[in-house]
């Protein structure tokens, strides 16, 4: 069964009493999540970095093992992929392309905890979730795993398309921050 209680200053505190969602979504929606599994609604808790799914009517967590690595949604159309690195990129990335250069999405939710006011001027501020800017990255051909932060950095990750990268980015204004210029950025690395 999932947990969905906060405890801080020895107050307990339900999802529902908390400013903002831990979800990505929280609608559960149709999802393979194993080749020899059937589909079964999942959602994304972004505060915990899990994959909960319903099954007779009660809500569990996916174990993060490698058979449950791969987490396809059928409709929205969205695959989550589990990295068992130890950084900030490890646990589940939404996965944006595809390839021999693959790029994914990493979502994190934090939670802030409720702030007394100051004085009787001020507010109370309530405990809440505050979703943080994802992160971008792109895993090569080699199996290395780079964020995508700039266009120097990225010409410094891919020396050998250099040339083609520069002006690839003269000709198209490409912001690192949102996911369909990620997408052109990395469908035109792989076809180059």
């Amino acid at each position: 069964m999932v947990d969905k209680h906060i405890i801080f200053n020895f107050i307990s505190l339900t999802y529902d009493e908390i400013k903002g969602s831990p979800y990505l979504d929280k609608a559960f929606y149709k999802a393979k999540v194993a080749n020899d599994y059937e589909e079964v609604p999942v959602r994304y808790n972004s505060y915990k970095d899990e994959i909960e799914f319903q099954k007779e009517g009660k809500i569990l967590v996916l174990p993060k093992e490698s058979k449950f690595s791969r987490i396809e949604i059928k409709s929205p159309k969205q695959t989550f992929i589990l990295f068992e690195n130890k950084d900030d990129l490890g646990g589940y990335s939404i996965e944006l392309v595809n390839g021999k250069n693959s790029l994914y999405k990493k979502i994190k939710t934090v939670f802030k905890d409720f702030v007394s006011a100051a004085n009787s001027y001020a507010s109370d501020t309530p405990a809440s979730f505050k979703t943080q800017d994802p992160i971008y990255f792109i895993k090569k051909e080699d199996g290395s795993i780079k964020k995508l932060k700039n266009q120097k950095e990225t010409l410094e990750q891919f020396p050998d398309k250099k040339e083609v990268l520069s002006t690839f980015f003269k000709s198209n204004k490409i912001k690192f921050d949102r996911d369909e210029d990620l997408i052109k950025l990395t469908n035109f690395i792989n076809q180059n």
